[in-house]
């Protein structure tokens, strides 16, 4: 005979049924661990927030040490992978305050943003968007057009860069930013303002009178 679990229904299938995306839950925190919380929801299942989904400004490790286990928190729905059985939660989502730049018009596919670095890893730049205060993961190949330029150990710490936002999700506040795709949509933008590489300009000539008119 079935065993009383089998015959109820999957409980990970039952929390996405009642908690779409972008939801919000309560929960207490059961383990708090080097990757985040672990905190457990109503139906018998546990959900994660992740160390860079604490707070939107200060480090993650520091953020955690303020939660103790048993402490009820409030959280948002970023994920549910039912096969996998992993519920991916945020709680600074809820700071929507820290991100009001982000909440409408001015965060947006294709806007250019100013990031600062903060921290370099082999695969790319970890960020934050200023403005926003949103962080994000600019990956080495989206670093530069150019394939020598890809490298991460070329920025430091703390350093200013600017960006395309090439993926946003407003209801998760989620953004993936491109230096490459701001270049490439610069040098589009100078070659129909200042005509094109087969007028006899050079690129370097076209992209100068660009940023010229940029500084004036």
């Amino acid at each position: 005979s079935l065993g009383l679990k089998q015959t109820l229904e999957n409980p990970w299938e039952a929390f996405q049924a009642n908690h779409p995306i972008g939801s919000n839950v309560e929960g207490e925190v059961k383990n708090k661990t080097e990757f985040g919380l672990f905190i457990g929801l109503e139906g018998d299942v546990d959900g994660m927030v992740h160390l860079s989904d604490l707070d939107w400004t200060r480090p993650g490790e520091q953020v955690i040490e303020e939660y103790q286990k048993g402490q009820m928190v409030q959280a948002q729905v970023l994920d549910v992978d039912v096969e996998k059985e992993r519920i991916s939660l945020g709680i600074k989502q809820l700071q929507r305050g820290q991100a009001a730049a982000s909440t409408d018009g001015e965060l947006r596919k294709n806007a250019v943003v100013t990031c600062e670095v903060t921290a370099i890893k082999d695969g790319g730049l970890e960020v934050r968007l200023i403005e926003s205060g949103l962080e994000s993961f600019i990956k080495r190949s989206d670093l530069s057009r150019d394939r020598d330029e890809q490298r991460p150990e070329r920025f430091t710490v703390g350093q200013k860069v600017d960006a395309r936002v090439i993926v946003y999700d407003k209801k998760t506040q989620r953004v993936q930013v491109s230096i490459k795709a701001l270049e490439i949509a610069e040098e589009k933008q100078a070659v129909a303002q200042y005509g094109s590489t087969d007028s006899g300009a050079s690129l370097g000539d076209i992209l100068g009178a660009a940023l010229k008119s940029r500084t004036n």
